[in-house]
Order: C-alpha cells, then sequence, then structure tokens
C-alpha cells in the first residue's frame, strides 16, 4: 500500500493512493484513524490526488541519519568528511526540518553552497531498541524518499553537521509511505536524484556499506526508536549545489517521486 498525509482546507488526514487501471487517474481513498497509532478503516470518500495536497507523510520525533554508506560518496567527500568507518556514521535532524512534497527548502542566507542528497528513508513503525539483525523487518512501517539537504560550507567550517544539516526544510520527504517492500527488495533499488531535469545521483541501494539490517541494529543499540521516526540510509555519489529557482527530484524504484523547489525566505 501506499499511504499519503494530504491537506484539504482544514482537513488533515491519511488516504491509500490508488489508480484507475482504465484512466490512469490516481485517487486518495481516505481513512479514519493514524495508520501508526492504531486500527485504521476506509472511510468511502475519494478525492483526485491533484485536488489535494500532499504532506510529508508523517511528523517524526527525529530523523536519524547515516553518513558515509556508499563507497562512492565518500571518496568524492573525503576533504569534507574524511574516510569510513567499520561502523555506521550517524547524526540527526530536528524534526523541524522535515518537509513534504512540493514545499520550498529554504536557501540560508549564511551559506554559499546548498547540496542534495536523495537518499532511501525508512519509516519506522514500532516502538523499539536493541533489535537484532534477523528482526529488522518487524519494526519497519514502509519507505520514502527524502533528501538530505545539507549546507555544505557550514558542515565542513563547523567540523560536526548539526548546524549544516538542521535547518528548516532541510529534510524533505514523501510523497508517500510504501508498505509493500520486503527487506529483500529494499535492499536493491535505483535512487535516481535530478536537478532542473538533469540526472546527477543514479545509484543502488544494494552498494550501501552497512545494509538495512546493520542499521537498524546499530541505532537501536543506542536509541528508542519510536513510530513514525525516520531513518535515512545514505546517499549515493553525485551530490552537488542547488540555487535558488533549483527544482530537486528524489525518484526511488518502486516508491515515487519526491520534488522540492529552492528558495528564499520573503
Amino acid at each position: 500500500m501506499r499511504i499519503a498525509r494530504y491537506s484539504v482546507g482544514d482537513e488533515v488526514g491519511f488516504g491509500l493512493i490508488d489508480t484507475d487501471t482504465d484512466t490512469g487517474q490516481r485517487y486518495l481513498a481516505r481513512l479514519s484513524g493514524h495508520p501508526l497509532l492504531g486500527e485504521v478503516k476506509l472511510t468511502g470518500e475519494r478525492a483526485r490526488l491533484e485536488d489535494v495536497r500532499l504532506l510529508s507523510p508523517v511528523l517524526p520525533s527525529k530523523v536519524v541519519c547515516i553518513g558515509k554508506n556508499y563507497a562512492d560518496h565518500v571518496a568524492e567527500m573525503r576533504d569534507v568528511t574524511g574516510d569510513s568507518t567499520d561502523e555506521p556514521v550517524v547524526f540527526l535532524k530536528p524534526s523541524t526540518a522535515v518537509a513534504g512534497p512540493g514545499d520550498p527548502v529554504f536557501h540560508p542566507a549564511i551559506s554559499q553552497r546548498v547540496d542534495f542528497e536523495g537518499e532511501l528513508a525508512i519509516v519506522i513503525g514500532r516502538v523499539c531498541r536493541e533489535v537484532p539483525r534477523e528482526r529488522a523487518a518487524d519494526v519497519i512501517f514502509g519507505y520514502t524518499c527524502a533528501n538530505d539537504v545539507t549546507a555544505r560550507d557550514l558542515q565542513k567550517s563547523d567540523k560536526q553537521w548539526t548546524r549544516g544539516k538542521g535547518f528548516d526544510s532541510f529534510c524533505p520527504i514523501g510523497p508517500w509511505i510504501e508498505t509493500g517492500l520486503s527487506l529483500e527488495q529494499a535492499g536493491d533499488l535505483r535512487v535516481t536524484t535530478t536537478l532542473d531535469g538533469e540526472v546527477r545521483q543514479d545509484g543502488r541501494t544494494s552498494q550501501f556499506i552497512h545494509d538495512i539490517p546493520a542499521l537498524i541494529a546499530y541505532v537501536t543499540s543506542f536509541m528508542t526508536l519510536l513510530p513514525g521516526d525516520v531513518l535515512l540510509t545514505g546517499t549515493p555519489a553525485g551530490v552537488g549545489p542547488m540555487s535558488v529557482g533549483s527544482e530537486v527530484t528524489v525518484s526511488i524504484e518502486g516508491i515515487g517521486e519526491l520534488t522540492n523547489r529552492v528558495t528564499t525566505r520573503d
């Protein structure tokens, strides 16, 4: 299933994405309840997808991010982040960095270089801690697309990543959560990022240095994850700068496309 969070007027809710096989028209079938917090039911109402606004599919308590998880990206960023390590590199983005599909990414006035980083995102489905590798699938609700937006110059000058990664709007996620992928399928998906229609990143999750079960086991060895928390899995090579006015699309095979435009605050 593809579960989206949406708004129409003053209404905010969840729905299933449905496609009419005859016309290709996509609809959102409204759900009652919260899919991560209890039983949900179809209300029997639906709307055309273009008539609703898609929001970030979850509002996580935290976004846990993995750095240096593709060897080719480690090589291209060695002067900023150093070499790869035996264990995953973990950092956090604040919940206030989360944005949805179509939302603007704000280019901070204090940064001279803001980069895109397309990534597979894991949405956690239950409270979990100290999860063994073999139980990783049990705590995954689904997968979505993410852009780990980074003020690269600030990341380099600060020597740690909180400010460079943590600006408001620096974590677009969406357009929905895909719940139908197995661990094996999620472990070999094509991840691409386009900048103004030109492909800049093109990798596969099979290139991970640390696979999905390893990431979940490692992160939960020291941190409790809550339903709706998001785990970003790392970015392939090809990261680069965005300018005000640029449109960036992260596409992940079997999931969908996440598009955002870079702008300035008024």
